[in-house]
């Protein structure tokens, strides 16, 4: 296996190709807009700079992952030739299923279709192709090139050759893969998203302010960031969608958003990303300050 396409070109697409490119793979990054694109290579070769400072890679190995990486907007021939898939685009269920109709019948037959969702079932992914044992989940932690984590998530058909082939693939990225199966939230967001829904219940009860809350996760729980400040890190808007699909697929009320995190993502709120979200990130991600609807 040497051709990898991505599709989509945001924070996680960016982040895998990186990964790939850097092991020596050639990646195509599929994308529909040329900015997203060129933001994508912009992304990758800051990351990269960030890693050469550290010394923890050489020129030779900056310029050869930046080789590695090829950018189209051009979705049939992205595609066509690759033997793995691996689709990040937006969480958002109806566009998956579409992306995966159109991968099974664009790609080779034998061509390994993953997604990086990190919450929609693998299985129902699966059934919209004609390949349903060679459809598997690769859900990547952010930020890519950094975390070690990929819950390798099976559907009911995937194959134990396929499974096997992608966890022995994430250990060539450096990674550790964690064998999953097919559940709303799988592992990671099915911990995760509670509890951050819950601290922002804490938040909108008044039990403490952001920093409060913050504050007794880094301090008492020995979490590296506070989970309001970590939901603003995803995006608002996915941390949204992650615990709806959880709440219709279990339909358990604990996994029910809290209003404050929709009027949030209502008033495009949505964290890093758009600048504003529990915290004000106007002056850089690195600046943080609380935001000014947060403070009493």
């Amino acid at each position: 296996m040497n051709k990898i396409t991505i599709i989509g070109a945001g924070t996680m697409g960016n982040g895998i190709a990186h990964a790939f490119a850097q092991k020596d793979y050639n990646v195509t990054i599929v994308d529909i807009s040329e900015e997203n694109l060129s933001k994508a290579i912009s992304t990758i070769t800051k990351n990269l700079d960030r890693m050469l400072a550290k010394e923890k890679i050489s020129t030779d190995d900056k310029l050869m992952t930046l080789a590695n990486i090829s950018t189209t907007t051009d979705f049939n021939s992205g595609v066509k030739e690759s033997d793995l898939v691996v689709e990040a685009a937006t969480e958002n269920i109806d566009l998956k299923l579409k992306i995966f109709r159109d991968l099974d019948n664009l790609c080779k037959d034998d061509t390994i279709l993953a997604t990086n969702t990190s919450s929609i079932s693998i299985t129902q992914i699966a059934n919209v192709t004609n390949r349903k044992d060679k459809v598997i989940g690769m859900h990547f932690m952010n930020p890519v090139p950094i975390m070690k984590l990929v819950e390798v998530i099976r559907g009911k058909e995937t194959s134990d050759q396929v499974t096997n082939l992608i966890m022995d693939l994430s250990k060539k990225l450096d990674k550790i893969p964690v064998e999953v199966n097919d559940a709303p939230g799988f592992v990671a967001n099915r911990i995760l998203m509670p509890m951050i829904n819950e601290a922002i219940h804490t938040l909108n009860e008044n039990v403490s302010s952001v920093e409060g809350i913050d504050t007794v996760m880094i301090l008492g729980m020995s979490h590296p960031m506070g989970p309001l400040h970590l939901a603003d890190f995803i995006g608002l808007d996915v941390c949204l969608s992650i615990l709806k699909v959880m709440y219709d697929g279990f339909g358990d009320e604990k996994y029910k958003p809290c209003p404050l995190l929709i009027d949030l993502v209502k008033n495009n709120n949505l964290g890093v990303k758009t600048g504003i979200g529990f915290y004000d990130y106007s002056e850089g991600p690195r600046n943080k300050k609380v935001s000014s609807q947060f403070i009493k």
